[in-house]
């Protein structure tokens, strides 16, 4: 066994996860290289292309990477632990009037836990991905803080990570440019890996058309919640909606419906099949109420504590003190005003470039 120990490294097919892999293999770890099949194209609809990670395609290449570079490789079946936990969880969110993130929610319940399982089968110390954040240990803690590439930074989508999991894992990309991840693709001989594109869907949802997939998941569920109005914060009514899980807040696109100015929804309220709009302003918020929360640098987050905090994957983050609330939740309270608070998106706490820890919105 290598001197470095043994590492599980989760190998999509795409270029993050094959150079971790390979950058692992050289640096002297005993790699083993294994690919999750997430779900069934077939199972989810029509599409004019198959994307993601979870395509033939995305095997071949992931099973040739490892086979040239002599380390063993296997794909793992867990269609079943996905499609009960993150796919059910996305539909119900969006019934429920919220917006999902299923990929923190993959991440956290799924992806990690079915690597951690296979990785003890194995005799696996580590296991490994090409996320872009850092990991380090400091008091006896695992510590996920930004990558080097902020346009390529995950560590957001890590929050959900339990301290016995992230002990384990290595991160080897969040100290690249991905630039540069690009150049060790063809410095190992990938030109093609190289320029192989990026995808930004939702590895379940075919074509990003998360509307025609509620659809095809809920029997009835169109019929069900159209003519809905739309409603202004007064409570007049100013038109029909196609049913409230359609839209999103801080929606303006695909409205359908003329005020003479720009307008967005504001809120969701699906009791009532109602969806409330403004003009941009009226999505401004200063604080918000966040549950389940999950603690990274620290076992507890200190009343009070100045955060920058982020609510969605690309926001550059607002400064805001962070309060305990209750039944296991925090309130935060932003300096400024923060426009398009979703609630089931993931609001995640910052102490410089260190994940304090995060949760879901509530409210």
């Amino acid at each position: 066994m290598s001197k470095l120990g043994k590492v599980l490294v989760a190998m999509s097919g795409g270029i993050d996860s094959t150079v971790t892999a390979l950058m692992l293999h050289e640096q002297g770890y005993e790699v083993v290289g294994i690919t999750m099949k997430t779900w069934d194209y077939a199972s989810a609809g029509p599409s004019k292309k198959e994307t993601g990670c979870c395509n033939l395609d995305s095997f071949n290449d992931a099973r040739a990477a490892a086979v040239h570079h002599g380390f063993p490789h296997f794909i793992l079946d867990i269609r079943d632990e996905f499609g009960d936990f993150v796919i059910n969880n996305f539909v119900d969110e969006y019934i429920a009037g919220r917006t999902p993130n299923p990929c923190v929610l993959c991440n956290t319940h799924i992806k990690w836990r079915a690597l951690m399982k296979r990785a003890d089968a194995m005799d696996c110390e580590f296991i490994a991905t090409g996320h872009y954040a850092k990991l380090r240990m400091e008091n006896g803690r695992g510590v996920i803080s930004k990558g080097v590439d902020e346009t390529k930074d995950q560590s957001y989508v890590l929050w959900g990570l339990d301290q016995d999991v992230v002990k384990r894992t290595l991160l080897p990309l969040g100290g690249y440019r991905k630039t540069e991840i690009r150049q060790m693709a063809m410095d190992f001989g990938y030109p093609e890996l190289a320029k192989k594109a990026e995808s930004y869907e939702i590895c379940f949802v075919p074509d990003n058309d998360y509307r025609g997939f509620l659809k095809r998941k809920v029997d009835g569920l169109e019929e069900r919640v159209n003519g809905g109005n739309f409603v202004l914060a007064d409570g007049t009514i100013v038109g029909k909606h196609k049913g409230y899980p359609f839209y999103t807040i801080g929606q303006r696109k695909g409205l359908d419906i003329a005020l003479g100015k720009p307008i967005f929804v504001t809120e969701i309220i699906p009791e009532t099949n109602t969806v409330v709009l403004g003009e941009e302003h009226e999505l401004n918020r200063s604080e918000m109420t966040v549950g389940g929360i999950n603690f990274g640098k620290y076992d507890h987050l200190p009343e009070g504590i100045e955060s920058i905090v982020k609510i969605r994957y690309k926001d550059k983050g607002t400064l805001a003190n962070v309060y305990s609330g209750t039944n296991d939740t925090v309130k935060v309270n932003f300096y400024e005003q923060v426009k398009g608070i979703a609630p089931g998106q993931s609001a995640v706490f910052y102490e410089g470039d260190d994940v304090l820890g995060g949760g879901i919105i509530r409210r």
